[in-house]
């Protein structure tokens, strides 16, 4: 190696494997090395990705910046540097690894140059002891446990308090897809355009994932196709956004064929950008052969986006079949002059439970984010021969992303027919004002905000009394506890009170 780097004029390297296989050669410029896509050598779950980079500094130089970067980044088992002498000296070599626990900050061992001759041959054992003891130092997991691990990473110009509440926020979407949130990551900058955070955090969170166990790199904002696919480069770790996560939370909590449908038909409209990203060139060029198909053809990736254009129209006349017949239900309804009352609200306010109990059914109600994915309705009788159909609805989210709100339109359309709209929030949450407002802007998207609306505290039994006034000053409303039917009664008749009243007066 250090002969053909010198008549090259150019640094070399070598990626070779635990068994001393060289799986790859590289060429570099004078100054470093080009390393390809090593995501087909990661080994399972090891922290390690199973190769180690020796390569050829010209100059003498020591491991630098760059090569620790590669380190961390890809997983390498160890980067190890021939230094060249300038002169007539003794080729040196110098190499690095990983630490399992940092004191400080420094997250790796730079060992000290010896002379080539020198080397000892216990890389093995190293590497080894290595995976062992950060084994030992990750978090517990227990044996039932097959939760993914995050880290949680939010960069924004916001002040820290404000990203605090949007990571804890990503933290619960997280909880609610299953994935166990081990760490979190926050920079205040303006999003670099190629890698959305600096590269020395990008750095440091893929170190933390390597030292907590973590298989996810989880952002709080939505990233584009050039994003995903530059940190895909830099490492193998598998990179999510918010939007991917609430998708998750959807796909899973899907139970009937309209939310199945329509949660499909979100994740395509989503994905369909992101189509052959990852696609080789081999796969780009791959022709379709047959009938029709013979020439020039379509390329993988063309064959790809038209599949996916098409299923989008299918689902897109399905969705809109059962709009129709979601129409036909409520005009049956408006024909029998029954009033409708609809429940909305910031996921997790308590909607489904305020249905359950002042209506005595079983509608699923969860402490998680979107437990309602569907609209359910159900009869609640009034004194003197009346009564009304009251509906609980999906929740709503900041930056709730458009091709949710797009695939949920026919769900959405169900508040269009709300005779009033009983707005659902949670009293005792600390970003109480920013649900408050979301909603509201929702309803206002919906062209929603005109209808008339009661605005519902909920969870009072959880909030401090004089935190409570004071909101009730600012935004007044009716208190309740949804867990408490001795609470509902001024609920209850201001419900009659605006129905009738507005009756009495048509």
């Amino acid at each position: 190696m250090a002969d053909i780097s010198k008549e090259m004029g150019r640094q070399v390297g070598l990626l070779i494997d635990r068994r001393g296989r060289v799986n790859c050669a590289v060429v570099g410029d004078d100054k470093s090395v080009f390393l390809p896509d090593l995501s087909a050598y990661r080994q399972g779950q090891s922290r390690l990705c199973g190769l180690r980079l020796i390569h050829t500094h010209l100059k003498g130089e020591p491991i630098d910046d760059d090569d620790l970067t590669d380190l961390a980044l890809l997983r390498l088992d160890m980067v190890g540097a021939v230094q060249l002498p300038k002169n007539d000296g003794i080729e040196m070599f110098q190499a690095a690894h990983m630490l399992p626990v940092t004191d400080g900050d420094t997250p790796w061992v730079v060992d000290k140059p010896v002379a080539l001759h020198e080397l000892n041959g216990h890389f093995l054992e190293t590497v080894e002891a290595l995976e062992d003891e950060f084994s030992r130092v990750a978090p517990p997991r227990n044996a039932n446990d097959n939760r993914e691990r995050a880290v949680l990473i939010n960069v924004s110009k916001d002040t820290p308090a404000v990203a605090e509440d949007s990571l804890a926020e990503l933290k619960e979407l997280t909880r609610s897809a299953g994935i166990e949130a081990v760490h979190t990551i926050r920079q205040r900058r303006p999003l670099d355009p190629k890698y959305v955070l600096g590269k020395g955090k990008l750095r440091e969170a893929v170190i933390k994932a390597m030292q907590l166990g973590a298989e996810v790199l989880i952002f709080d904002l939505n990233l584009s196709p050039a994003q995903v696919g530059a940190l895909a480069r830099f490492t193998d770790l598998k990179v999510l956004d918010r939007t991917q996560v609430i998708l998750d939370i959807f796909a899973q909590r899907a139970a009937t064929r309209e939310g199945k449908i329509q949660v499909e038909l979100a994740q395509l409209r989503y994905q369909l950008p992101f189509l052959g990203m990852k696609q080789t060139l081999s796969a780009l060029s791959r022709l379709t052969g047959g009938i029709g198909g013979r020439g020039p053809g379509e390329t993988k990736l063309e064959v790809d986006r038209r599949r996916a254009q098409d299923r989008i129209a299918q689902l897109s006349r399905e969705v809109k079949k059962l709009g129709n017949r979601r129409k036909l239900r409520r005009r049956q309804r408006t024909r029998n002059e029954v009033p409708i009352v609809s429940i909305v609200g910031y996921t997790n306010a308590g909607k489904s439970t305020l249905l359950n109990q002042l209506t005595q059914s079983e509608v699923t109600a969860q402490d998680a984010l979107f437990a309602t994915l569907n609209p359910v309705s159900r009869r609640l009788r009034f004194p003197r021969e009346r009564e009304i159909i009251i509906t609980d609805t999906v929740g709503f989210i900041r930056d709730l992303p458009q091709d949710l709100m797009a695939a949920f339109r026919t769900t959405l359309e169900e508040m269009d027919d709300a005779d009033l709209l009983l707005h659902v929030v949670d009293a005792s949450s600390p970003q109480f004002e920013d649900h408050y407002e979301t909603v509201q802007q929702v309803l206002m998207d919906l062209e929603l905000n005109t209808k008339p609306c009661v605005l519902v505290y909920n969870k009072i039994d959880k909030c401090d009394p004089e935190t409570l006034d004071g909101l009730m000053k600012q935004h007044p409303g009716i208190p309740i506890s949804a867990i408490n039917r001795d609470t509902f009664q001024p609920l209850l008749n201001t419900i009659e009170e605006r129905l009738w009243k507005q009756t009495c007066a048509v």
